[in-house]
């Protein structure tokens, strides 16, 4: 009986002496006690500190704060509050917010369009899609760059990521909202959005743009829609398409799949551009047929075409990089950019545009008009 006691002790005498001797578990745990006290005290004082500094992530665009408003919930909400704060006079000058996107080989033209319709006061964007070369984008993006009133107003800016985009299907309005909350996140302190393409130019400055929409409600949008009914239900709702761009690495046109899908009961469905797709090129024969439209954009003009040399010319009075407006006050004797001194962005110099799209604007809003096209 004493031999097994005496055992019994040995061996538990042996057990803890091999606990203590082995002393390498005690660093770690030292350091990791040494991190939590650490964490723990700069959680009790910042929470009591909180209230007396400011809080380092604070947002100036958007407030995420909710409100005993149950509209406060959402971004949209608080976003109209801070651009409605921005904007204390009705009567101040609009702003847009400008897409131009294309794809390869399309870099020179989008900053032909760019150009044309550059302003001040407005934002841009723009977007080459994946199909374009590494190098194309990087020469536009350094085009953007280098370009003096570029770098000195802030307000141009190059999309850096390139989404493969396939035309009509999902990952164009993916990339278009994808640019539209970069528009949001750099400035919210802007009115309309126009989507372009290096197919599109303006037949207006920009000054007869924002003096004419200086009276405009900014509550009011010019997207034509109708709601899908009908025949319409079963041939553009309900069939499955897949989009190879969210998948592949090379562009190919949408994929139609003989299943259907049913209709979504949480909202409606509308349709805006007919499915013809494809407008006819403009020349400089259909001149005379777009200044009669008094329309503000026309569209598609091949590359380098003749007519955009003599929109330039005529309409927009564009010799050197941008259609000038009241804003360019620098010297033009000898062939010089007035643009390259800006003056005052929210002064405007109106021309036989502003006249146009005057006329066509108040026809759009015309109750007249408005009974005749409206869409169910």
């Amino acid at each position: 009986m004493k031999d097994q006691l005496g055992n019994g002790r040995k061996f538990g005498n042996y057990h803890y002496g091999r606990i203590f001797n082995d002393r390498r578990w005690i660093i770690p745990f030292l350091a990791s006690l040494l991190v939590w006290i650490t964490l723990f005290m700069a959680a009790v004082f910042g929470m009591y500190s909180s209230s007396f500094g400011r809080d380092p992530l604070q947002f100036d665009i958007i407030s995420f704060a909710r409100s005993s408003d149950s509209s406060g919930y959402f971004v949209e909400s608080d976003l109209k509050i801070s651009v409605d704060d921005n904007r204390s006079s009705k009567k101040e000058a609009p702003r847009f917010a400008y897409l131009i996107s294309g794809t390869k080989g399309d870099s020179q033209r989008m900053m032909r369009t760019l150009q044309a319709v550059y302003h001040p006061r407005n934002q841009y964007i723009l977007h080459m899609d994946l199909e374009a070369p590494p190098r194309e984008r990087l020469d536009l993006t350094m085009s953007i760059k280098n370009d003096l009133t570029f770098q000195e107003v802030g307000n141009v800016r190059v999309m850096a990521q390139s989404n493969l985009v396939t035309y009509k299907g999902p990952t164009m309005i993916a990339t278009t909202l994808q640019a539209i909350a970069i528009l949001l996140r750099e400035s919210a302190n802007w009115d309309w959005f126009i989507n372009l393409s290096p197919s599109d130019y303006p037949l207006v400055t920009q000054d007869d743009m924002l003096h004419v929409f200086t009276n405009i409600s900014r509550n009011l949008n010019f997207i034509e829609h109708t709601q899908i009914s009908g025949w319409k239900l079963n041939h553009r709702a309900k069939p499955i398409i897949v989009d190879p761009g969210l998948y592949m690495s090379k562009k190919s046109d949408l994929t139609w799949t003989s299943q259907r899908r049913s209709l979504p009961t949480t909202f409606k469905l509308f349709t805006g551009n007919p499915p013809k797709q494809h407008p006819k090129s403009l020349t400089i024969k259909d001149f005379s047929d777009m200044v009669n439209s008094s329309a503000p954009f026309a569209r598609k003009f091949a590359k380098d075409d003749s007519a955009l040399d003599r929109i330039d010319k005529e309409l927009l009075q564009r010799v050197n990089r941008f259609a000038p407006g009241a804003w360019c006050i620098g010297n033009t004797t000898d062939g010089q950019d007035p643009c390259s001194l800006r003056g005052d962005d929210s002064v405007f110099r109106p021309g036989p545009g502003a006249r146009r799209l005057q006329e066509l604007t108040e026809k759009l809003l015309s109750e007249g008009y408005r009974s005749k096209t409206c869409k169910t």
